[in-house]
């Protein structure tokens, strides 16, 4: 698949160079062209550093991987507004939280619904964004249980796409509803956030459910 990444942080660059290890193509852009070019120079041809433009008419699947600021600028500069994304699924993996107090910074909605208003026709999933993006450059040691990908969507073609892709990582998706379950889905990286800044380890802080009680 040819993967769009919007973003030239650290969760680009290692969604890149994961997804690229899998043999997708991957193109990576955002407002700054050389920043991309950083990221393709170090991962070789299987990565395109490209315009947010070209990243939007090129892909088969695009990803937004930017801070809750850069949001509205990049998906501007992708033309998202007049449908360059239309049709296409595109997984949202922005951590929209105030780092300082866990809460979410859109006063109401989600980020993925302020992504969908922005990018006109597309098929908005909200995924990959409670694991830090280098986790998806290494597998859990032996015997350790694989990653569930939490993720939520209203189109059923675009969460079987992200749900490979989900794979393609090394991870095991699970849709837990439509987009009216983002912010809920969201505010977990929140809470997540508070307990690692308090010196818990969130693992601790959700039952171990037997499978006999699943």
């Amino acid at each position: 698949m040819r993967i769009g990444i919007l973003g030239t942080g650290g969760m680009a660059s290692a969604l890149a160079e994961a997804w690229a290890r899998g043999g997708h193509d991957v193109l990576v852009g955002g407002r700054s062209l050389d920043k991309a070019r950083v990221i393709a120079d170090r991962l070789g041809d299987a990565v395109e550093a490209a315009t947010p433009a070209r990243v939007a008419g090129a892909c088969e699947a695009a990803v937004v991987a930017l801070a809750w600021e850069g949001i509205g600028p990049v998906l501007a500069l992708a033309g998202a507004g007049e449908g360059s994304l239309a049709g296409k699924p595109v997984i949202d993996c922005t951590n929209a939280v105030d780092f300082a107090t866990g809460l979410l910074k859109p006063p109401t909605g989600s980020a993925v619904q302020y992504v969908a208003e922005r990018a006109v026709g597309s098929r908005p999933v909200k995924a990959l964004h409670l694991f830090a993006g280098t986790s998806w450059l290494t597998r859990p040691a032996a015997g350790q249980p694989p990653r569930t990908v939490a993720m939520c969507g209203d189109d059923a073609a675009a969460l079987a796409t992200a749900a490979t892709l989900i794979r393609d990582l090394g991870g095991v998706p699970a849709v837990i509803g439509g987009l009216d379950h983002a912010r809920q889905l969201e505010g977990v990286a929140g809470v997540v956030m508070r307990l690692v800044a308090e010196g818990h380890n969130p693992v601790t802080a959700v039952p171990d459910v037997a499978p006999s009680q699943r």
